[in-house]
């Protein structure tokens, strides 16, 4: 296809495909040149503003071989501007894209007038929302033209379906139909080998959301209906189940660890909730806890503390704390396990024998109650044994340290006893909260993940919904038919 400009001679052959003409554009001079005439009819503006193809371009879309004939640029009153791309197939059809602030829609010709109504028309059994009647002019062209290129003033009646749309365009007397979706960036650079794209803002007529909304809510409503099926099952299938209950003496666990009896917890991982419970009263207490597999003898470590303070102040009293705590150990998988306890409480024995006499190189302690009594705790096995009479212990002493020749030290001895100072209330008031009580069971049914995962389905829901409405409220913002102008 060769076509010589009869005003600079250029010959204007940018096209490997051939069809009849009637008009084209000079690529040299920019002279518009009708065929059979050797004389120009004007000069038209050369499309530069955010042309990124150009006429003879090849692109393989939707499976086919186009080439573009020719650019448009339309404007809309005095500053809005978007363009035409006409392409044609080896067999003579032709179809256009059309861009606008970055956004693309591929549009066919139609041999048929769609029915239109006052606000919206119906093609192939679908219903199109009216957007906007435009009416625009040509402000830049280049290329091959079929028939005359129009100078003077159409018009473009659009209508809207999600990403489709019909288009009615008007021209003196002479009427079009066309119908359209949207195609991406993507498969427009994909399809003729470019990389610069004009920049994108606002939302395209036919823009898709980021994702189908109706699709993604179905699928939501089938993950909530396996999870409330599969719930049902573990509710039917298991339940909750006390797995170990002991109250442990804290004089039993002091500097050292107590191993309590084995238990099996059958079935998936579930949590393992822990109840702890002290008789703490303006003061605390700490239970350390290490579950243990019994067969891989991996090991979980939890410690807790109680802690239960009041007391009467500014004529109003107050109390905070509370006897029990409660924890879980989560995700803890089927099998057999046991506890290593350990505990320790505000003013037991081990606080209160540190303080009491200790001779030295010996491997016990020794305290004195109001009433007279002496009390021996032994290191190596913690136990505490009572002297009525200092005489016996002074004795009992010499003979635990070696002094029986060392009359000087033996005399020391008893003064320190006579003069150590009262503990009161030993040992009554200091056993008053001796014991902790553990209580473990076993929850493979819960229902705080069932109730989490649901609330962010629907959460989920809503929110993509929200969005999906502010984007088709800013697709519909410059439409005189705008099913959001309340908002």
């Amino acid at each position: 296809m060769d076509h010589i400009c009869p005003v600079c001679r250029t010959h204007n052959n940018d096209l490997a495909i051939d069809f009849s003409i009637e008009e084209f554009i000079c690529s040299h001079c920019n002279n518009l040149i009708t065929i059979g005439q050797s004389v120009k009819r004007k000069i038209v503006k050369k499309p530069v503003e955010n042309v990124v193809l150009e006429v003879g371009r090849k692109g393989l879309l939707y499976g086919k071989e186009y080439w573009i004939i020719n650019i448009v640029i339309k404007k809309y009153g005095s500053d809005t501007f978007w363009r035409e791309y006409a392409l044609k197939d080896r067999a003579g059809n032709n179809v256009y894209l059309s861009e606008s602030d970055g956004h693309w829609v591929f549009l066919r010709p139609v041999d048929f007038a769609f029915k239109e109504f006052q606000y919206y028309a119906e093609a192939d059994g679908k219903k199109y929302r009216w957007y906007e009647t435009t009416p625009c002019n040509v402000h830049a062209a280049a290329g091959f033209f079929e028939e005359k290129l129009q100078s003077g003033l159409a018009y473009y009646k659009e209508y809207v379906n999600g990403t489709e749309m019909i288009s009615r365009e008007e021209y003196g007397k002479a009427v079009q139909f066309f119908k359209g979706n949207h195609i991406s960036r993507g498969e427009i650079k994909k399809a003729f080998g470019i990389t610069d794209m004009p920049y994108r803002s606002g939302t395209g007529i036919v823009q898709p959301f980021l994702f189908n909304v109706k699709q993604c809510t179905n699928i939501m409503a089938i993950t909530a209906l396996l999870i409330c099926i599969l719930q049902l099952y573990v509710v039917t299938s298991r339940s909750n189940q006390t797995v170990f209950e002991q109250g442990v003496n804290f004089a039993d666990v002091t500097d050292k660890e107590m191993v309590s009896k084995s238990f099996t917890l059958s079935g998936g991982s579930a949590p393992l909730k822990v109840h702890v419970f002290s008789d703490v009263d303006n003061s605390w207490a700490n239970v350390g806890l290490g579950l243990v597999n019994e067969k891989t003898n991996e090991v979980i470590y939890a410690s807790k503390d109680i802690e239960k303070y009041s007391g009467f102040e500014g004529g109003e009293s107050w109390s905070e704390g509370s006897t029990t705590e409660d924890f879980n150990l989560c995700g803890i998988p089927g099998g057999t396990y046991h506890f290593l306890i350990s505990a320790e409480k505000e003013g037991g024995t081990k606080d209160l024998f540190k303080s009491g006499y200790r001779p030295e190189n010996a491997d016990f302690s020794i305290i004195k109650n109001d009433a007279g009594s002496f009390f021996l705790k032994n290191d190596k096995d913690q136990t505490i044994s009572t002297y009525g009479e200092r005489g016996i212990l002074a004795n009992d002493i010499i003979l635990r340290t070696g002094l029986q020749n060392n009359m000087k030290e033996t005399g020391k001895l008893d003064s320190i006893l006579t003069n150590m100072p009262q503990e009161y209330g030993y040992p009554g008031n200091y056993e008053r909260n001796p014991s902790v009580n553990i209580k473990a069971s076993w929850l493979p049914v819960s229902f705080w993940n069932f109730g989490i995962v649901l609330a962010c389905l629907i959460i989920f829901a809503v929110v993509i919904s929200w969005m999906k409405r502010i984007f088709e409220s800013g697709k519909w913002s410059h439409s005189s038919n705008s099913p959001y102008s309340n908002n």
